[in-house]
C-alpha cells in the first residue's frame, strides 16, 4: 500500500547500498519522474531536464564520475537531474502559447487586464530578467533595483548568478517531489552532490549552457544501507514563529 506524505516523509533516507537482489520498474521510477515534474518552479518556466539512467553500462560510467561511492556503484538506475537556465526563452514562450490558448480565440484587444498582464510578463518582464551580456546587465540591474530599494519594496535577485539560482532551487524541488514519490512505493535514493559533473556533461551530451543539479541514486535499501539512525539538530532551533 502506497504510503502517506508523512509516512514517506519519514520512510526516505539517503540509501548508502542498495540491495542487489531486488530490482526496480523502470516505469514505476518514470512515473515518479513525472510527479517530480509537478513541483513549483519559478515563473512555471520549468527550467529542467531529468535523464533516467538505466543502461549498466552508462550507470558504471556515471558511478565513476561519482567517485563510485556506494550510493551510485550499488544503485540500479541512476536520475541525473539538470538545471537548464539556457532554456528561458523557449520555456517562456511555450506559457505564451499556452496562455493564448487558454484565453480563447480572440484578438489582443480583447484580453482583460489580468490577460494583459500575464501576457506581457512573459513577453516583456522574463526577457528584461533573464538578458544578460557577460554578466554586465545583470550587475547593472541589481544596482539600479537595489538603489530603488531604498525606496519601496523590489525584487533584487537579478544578477546572473542570481538566475542560476532560481534555476537550481526549481530542480531542487522537482527532485525532493521524485524522491518522496519513491519512497512512498518503497523505493529509495540518495542524492549525490559529489561528482565530476563536467565528465558527467560529456557523458550524456549536454549543451554547455546547461548544469548538473544533482544526480540522484535509485534502488531497494540494503539493511546496512542506511548509515545509523536520523539526526536532526532540535525542532526549536530551526523554528521561528513571529
Amino acid at each position: 500500500m502506497e504510503k502517506t506524505v508523512t509516512e514517506a516523509i519519514t520512510y526516505r533516507r539517503s540509501v548508502r547500498v542498495y540491495n542487489q537482489e531486488k530490482e526496480i520498474d523502470t516505469k514505476v521510477v518514470r512515473k515518479c519522474i513525472e510527479n517530480a515534474v509537478l513541483a513549483p518552479t519559478s515563473s512555471n518556466l520549468q527550467l529542467w531536464e531529468f535523464y533516467h539512467i538505466t543502461s549498466k553500462d552508462l550507470k558504471n560510467k556515471i558511478s565513476s564520475a561519482c567517485f563510485d561511492q556506494p550510493a551510485a556503484k550499488s544503485a540500479k538506475q541512476l536520475i541525473v537531474i539538470v538545471a537548464r537556465k539556457n532554456l528561458w526563452r523557449k520555456r517562456a514562450k511555450a506559457n505564451l502559447n499556452f496562455l493564448k490558448k487558454s484565453f480563447g480565440d480572440k484578438p489582443v484587444e480583447k484580453y482583460d487586464s489580468k490577460e494583459k498582464f500575464a501576457i506581457s510578463y512573459y513577453k516583456k518582464l522574463i526577457p528584461s530578467i533573464y538578458i544578460d551580456f557577460l554578466g554586465i546587465l545583470g550587475l547593472i540591474r541589481y544596482i539600479t533595483f537595489n538603489l530603488v530599494g531604498f525606496f519601496k519594496p523590489v525584487y533584487r535577485q537579478l544578477r546572473k548568478s542570481d538566475m542560476r539560482i532560481v534555476a537550481h532551487k526549481s530542480a531542487a524541488l522537482a527532485a525532493q517531489n521524485f524522491m518522496i514519490s519513491m519512497a512512498a512505493i518503497g523505493y529509495d535514493t540518495c542524492p549525490m552532490e559529489g561528482s565530476d559533473t563536467l565528465r558527467i556533461k560529456r557523458m550524456l551530451n549536454l549543451p554547455r549552457g546547461s548544469e548538473i543539479n544533482m544526480v540522484i541514486a535509485c534502488g531497494v535499501r540494503d539493511p546496512k544501507g542506511v548509515y545509523g539512525p536520523r539526526f536532526r539538530v532540535p525542532f526549536a532551533e530551526v523554528y521561528k514563529e513571529v
